[in-house]
């Protein structure tokens, strides 16, 4: 069958299978390289050069192939050669010790953000290595650990560690810098507030019909509201409990306050603001799958149309034949390659 995370992440491409064990099939895959600007892979360091196909021997034929590795851990180190999924890499990297409350830390995120972060930084670089403006002098081994991956995108985490040596503890919905800032109980479900500024806290004060919360003095300045916390959110969760989530956060956006509700994944796809805007794209009878497949496109716009791919995640190896041929392949040598298993 066709996997749901194959069908998320393959619409557009086209697929060809090569046997790298097969030294006619290494011959297919040189030829398609010379065709190709970028080469990615993702196995454990040191597998591509068992295979007689690291990136040394690539360059020599190759020399303007830019060669992105990802893996767990990267290329070099004592862990280079460790196993790594998404999991391992959420509590190596810190992520788990300051996600959920004191109680129930270290908490996996709860979906693969360590995979998902891991790629897009290798497609942040691979763009970067694209834009060298010489195509004749671009060249390059990219290594992508997901451990260093994660660690650069953990922001103030590790800087506060780096800087003030502060290791930062679980702290549930709250926001480590402000407060009202974090997730609060309404009459009829939970919503998110971040009044970071001291005029969005006394906006806040005013919607929820407890103007004397701005000048109590364990509330009236920022460093009172981070030291008196537990007792603020309890008097607005109070107060907040007298109307709906939706009522609240409609009441709050008005004046100026960063808010909005807590949803699950099917509301939030069903939400005006994404179903309005083009991020999920439908495709029809799909190969592999006998139905109708829904996929969210990558969340940009340019000229205001969302990027969307024309095709729908191809079969294993759907292509192969037409990418030989492309390659310069007769009939009869596509054949013999198939009866090798090089293909």
């Amino acid at each position: 069958g066709m996997g749901t995370s194959f069908l998320a992440q393959n619409t557009g491409k086209r697929s060809i299978t090569i046997n790298l064990k097969s030294e006619k099939g290494q011959e297919v895959f040189h030829r398609l390289l010379a065709t190709s600007d970028v080469l990615i892979e993702n196995f454990r360091p040191g597998v591509m050069d068992r295979l007689g196909v690291g990136y040394e021997v690539l360059k020599k034929d190759h020399p303007n192939l830019i060669y992105c590795a990802i893996s767990g851990f990267g290329q070099d180190g004592p862990l280079k050669k460790a196993p790594a999924y998404d999991q391992i890499v959420q509590g190596m990297s810190g992520v788990m010790a300051v996600t959920g409350t004191p109680e129930t830390a270290p908490l996996r995120v709860g979906y693969p953000m360590a995979d998902t972060i891991g790629g897009m930084t290798a497609a942040f670089a691979v763009a970067s290595a694209l834009g060298n403006t010489d195509p004749n002098n671009r060249g390059c081994f990219i290594d992508v650990a997901m451990l260093e991956a994660v660690l650069s995108t953990m922001g103030w985490v590790v800087s506060n560690y780096l800087q003030l040596g502060m290791e930062q503890q679980p702290m549930g919905n709250n926001n480590f810098t402000a407060s009202p800032s974090g997730t609060f109980n309404t009459g009829d479900g939970p919503i998110n507030i971040a009044a970071n500024k001291q005029e969005q806290f006394e906006a806040v004060c005013d919607v929820v019909g407890r103007p004397d919360l701005k000048t109590d003095p364990r509330f009236a300045e920022r460093q009172a509201r981070l030291d008196n916390r537990p007792a603020l959110t309890e008097l607005l969760e109070e107060a907040m409990a007298s109307n709906s989530a939706d009522h609240w956060v409609e009441k709050l956006i008005a004046a100026g306050v960063p808010s909005g509700p807590v949803l699950t994944t099917s509301q939030i796809l069903a939400h005006p603001q994404i179903a309005g805007r083009g991020l999920i794209a439908t495709f029809k009878d799909v190969p592999g799958v006998g139905r109708d497949v829904q996929v969210a496109r990558a969340g940009i716009k340019i000229d205001r149309e969302p990027v969307a791919t024309d095709t729908p995640p191809p079969l294993l190896g759907q292509d192969t034949d037409v990418l030989l041929s492309e390659m310069g392949y007769s009939a009869d040598e596509i054949a013999g390659l198939k009866a090798d298993k090089a293909v």
